[in-house]
């Protein structure tokens, strides 16, 4: 009996440390009388500070995943929790707050609003977390420089590189200072000289906030250079050894 509560205490330890994790995650495509199955009864966790790369063929559900774990999609059947707050008991409002709160999303195309300039693009997850304007210009000033950013605030993002817009949205990612950063192919419409850049910009803000991150990308050279890096393949994640990456 001592070692069964031992072993529940060590289960639930880890999955307090967890900053997203997903229980029994399922995901089913309804269309008509079609079904298709992404995924099921997947299980998922990342903890404080580690990296997470998540491979796998095209349609292989990497994007879905990712969706789910940021409350952007609802599974089919299963549970995914952010700072052990479970996302299906919330409101869309609440859930929304959270997001907000403890996970930052980058994604493929920057999504920058293009009427606002790249300052005021980084200031609005602050603002909308109901911080002074003072606190988010100054908290995406910050980040803005530190991506080598600092002489184009005043510019919107039809006057920035594809280099540029991808950095701004990784300082906008990263101003709430979220638990998790979440990214779906964050590099994989950059060449590959700013996609270097732009992905040790990301890594070096990571590990100077001890923030997660689960990237999805194609780029196995990039997927190496995180802690773990994981293949969703026939609906399943499979740890891949170094060398098989």
């Amino acid at each position: 009996m001592n070692d069964a509560m031992n072993g529940d205490t060590v289960a639930m330890a880890a999955a307090s440390s967890a900053v997203v994790r997903a229980e029994r995650l399922s995901k089913t495509y309804a269309e008509g009388a079609l079904r298709t199955k992404v995924f099921e009864w997947l299980d998922f966790s990342v903890m404080r500070g580690e990296t997470v790369a998540i491979v796998g063929a095209s349609g292989a559900g990497k994007s879905t995943l990712l969706h789910l774990l940021g409350g952007l999609d609802v599974p089919s059947s299963g549970e995914v929790y952010v700072a052990d707050q479970k996302m299906s008991g919330l409101s869309d409002a609440a859930r929304g707050r959270l997001r907000n709160a403890s996970l930052g999303f980058i994604y493929q195309f920057h999504h920058l609003l293009p009427e606002f300039t790249a300052l005021e693009n980084v200031m609005m997850p602050v603002l909308l977390a109901g911080r002074s304007t003072r606190e988010a210009r100054q908290r995406a000033q910050a980040l803005l420089e530190s991506v080598g950013l600092g002489h184009r605030l005043a510019h919107k993002p039809g006057e920035l590189s594809g280099g540029e817009r991808q950095r701004a949205a990784v300082a906008r990612a990263l101003v709430n200072d979220p638990a998790c950063v979440l990214g779906d192919e964050p590099t994989g419409n950059l060449d590959e000289k700013t996609a270097a850049v732009v992905f040790e910009q990301m890594l070096e803000l990571n590990r100077a906030k001890a923030t997660s991150l689960v990237l999805v990308t194609h780029d196995r050279r990039l997927a190496r250079r995180l802690d773990r890096v994981l293949e969703l393949r026939d609906g399943r994640l499979h740890a891949l050894a170094s060398s098989d990456v």
